[in-house]
């Protein structure tokens, strides 16, 4: 209480200044807030915050007012830089420069693997780690080129990836998990910088069209290799879902709907066919007595991980040189279901991903099916 009533004092003070910074206690840490140039482009200005790196304390408010008037006479004389500001850390926290990257790497890879909400799922842990944090921590480290981690050093390596694209998304789901960990503020144009998920807006209209996904399908001359092809485009599984999914409702008289098993991705979840008669199309029904009719591919996750049997995947997709890769699959599903009217939210549980990524990655199928039912109950009361 005592700490606040003076961080509010020193916000009053600093007004009575005419500076229109502020100094917020985000965690244990003190940070900038104010209107600043932004980073790419120091003739624009936005709201952001400036990471001091020290400890919410009287010490700390000390050298936060200092940095405040040290800013804001940079901002009036026109040279602000924010290399100089992104790297400064506490004294009492920094760490040798060399090893502050490596050292801050393996203590949030220790503290992703205690989480015990991952250690109900060991596998899908080491899964996720290795392909949706790892290559992105490495890309960092390489960045950092024996520096230390700044919210400067977060956002070049995120901008080394390309704008839309999957990876670059990823990637900022990755070092923003990372800069929580660490406390450091990421920038508030961080959403932006991320780009697109999923589908970029260039590729939108190029999904496989039903035709195209049957066409494809006839190309494939290995038998299992055209079953788990069937099951992607009916099902809409992810690559490596297809190898751990219970098929045994496919059996004649069964409802057909497939259960996707809890040591996948996102858990388990189950999934109804669009279209139905595809699974006859596919002669899906031959999994229901038969799981051994796909691909005989390494699935023991004690000795793979999800990632290399999506991987294997993918690589088969290629060398049958196929002009349809498996998220295709994926997508083209997702937007049959849209079509077809299907809830979104209810998608969205079939697919195993929240109806936030749902809607983000397919608002451009959902925006333009909402307008057409608008338009369709307009001119119905119109005709009326």
């Amino acid at each position: 209480m005592e700490f606040e009533k003076a961080l509010n004092s020193a916000n009053t003070r600093l007004a009575a200044q005419g500076s229109k910074l502020r100094i917020e206690q985000r965690g244990s840490r003190l940070n900038l807030r104010g209107v600043l140039p932004l980073r790419l482009n120091p003739d624009q200005t936005k709201l952001q915050r400036i990471s001091l790196g020290v400890m919410a304390d009287p010490a700390g408010l000390d050298h936060a007012l200092n940095a405040a008037s040290l800013v804001r006479l940079q901002i009036d004389q026109g040279c602000f830089d924010w290399s100089a500001w992104s790297s400064r850390r506490s004294d009492a926290n920094a760490l040798e420069p060399t090893q502050a990257v490596d050292a801050a790497l393996k203590r949030f890879e220790k503290a992703f693997f205690n989480d015990p909400r991952r250690r109900r799922s060991p596998s899908g842990s080491r899964t996720t780690w290795s392909g949706a944090y790892l290559p992105y921590l490495r890309r960092l480290s390489h960045q950092s080129d024996g520096g230390t981690i700044s919210a400067d050093l977060l956002l070049q390596t995120l901008m080394s990836y390309e704008d839309g694209s999957r990876s670059r998304q990823q990637c900022a789901t990755a070092l923003a998990a990372l800069a929580r960990f660490l406390e450091i503020p990421l920038p508030d144009d961080w959403r932006e910088e991320a780009g697109g998920y999923g589908l970029h807006r260039a590729r939108f209209r190029q999904l496989p069209t039903d035709r195209q996904i049957l066409e494809a399908a006839l190309t494939i001359p290995n038998p299992s290799w055209r079953l788990a092809y069937g099951l992607m485009a009916t099902y809409g599984l992810r690559n490596h879902e297809v190898f751990f999914c219970d098929c045994s409702a496919l059996a004649e008289g069964g409802d057909r709907v497939l259960r996707v098993l809890p040591t996948t991705k996102t858990g388990e979840h189950q999934s109804w066919p669009f279209h139905p008669e595809w699974v006859e199309r596919f002669g899906l029904q031959e999994l229901a007595d038969n799981p051994k009719a796909l691909p005989a591919i390494r699935t023991d996750l004690r000795k793979t991980t999800l990632q290399q049997v999506g991987r294997r995947v993918s690589e088969q997709f290629r060398r049958y040189a196929l002009p349809i890769t498996p998220y295709d699959l994926r997508h083209a599903w997702a937007v049959r279901t849209i079509h077809i009217g299907l809830p979104d939210t209810v998608a969205a549980r079939m697919m195993g991903h929240s109806v936030a990524i749902h809607t983000r990655t397919y608002h451009h199928w959902i925006t333009r099916r909402d307008q057409q039912q608008a338009v369709d109950a307009a001119l119905a009361r119109h005709r009326a």
